[in-house]
C-alpha cells in the first residue's frame, strides 16, 4: 500500500467513526427529550422509558429533527412549543455527547 492508500483509508474510517457518533449522539438527545417530555406528561418508570423509545423510533420518519419535534408537540397538548421542543433539543445535544465519551 502507498501512503495515499493509507490516508484515504484513514479518512474513511474517521468518516465512519464521525457519521456512527452522531447518529448516536441524535438518538441519545431524542432518549432525553422524550424522558423530558414524559415528565411534563405525568409519566414516569416504564411509562416514561417506553415513551422515550416512541421518540427515538420517531426520528426514523424523515431526514432532519421535525418529526421528533411534530410528534413531541403533539404527544405534549400545548405543554411546550415548538420553539422550545427545539431548544431543549439544543440543549440536551451536549448532554448526549458527554453521557456518550463517559462510556468510552
Amino acid at each position: 500500500m502507498t501512503t495515499f492508500d493509507d490516508r484515504e483509508n484513514a479518512f474513511e474510517a474517521k468518516f465512519a467513526h464521525d457519521s456512527e457518533m452522531q447518529f448516536r449522539a441524535e438518538a441519545r438527545r431524542n432518549k432525553l427529550l422524550g424522558l423530558w417530555a414524559a415528565g411534563l406528561m405525568g409519566k414516569t418508570d416504564e411509562a416514561a422509558a417506553e415513551y422515550a423509545i416512541e421518540v427515538v423510533s420517531a426520528d426514523f420518519e424523515e431526514a432532519g429533527d421535525e418529526d421528533v419535534v411534530r410528534k413531541v408537540v403533539a404527544d405534549l397538548a400545548g405543554k411546550a412549543s415548538a420553539d422550545e421542543i427545539r431548544a431543549k433539543m439544543k440543549e440536551l445535544m451536549p448532554v448526549a455527547k458527554a453521557q456518550l465519551l463517559g462510556e468510552f
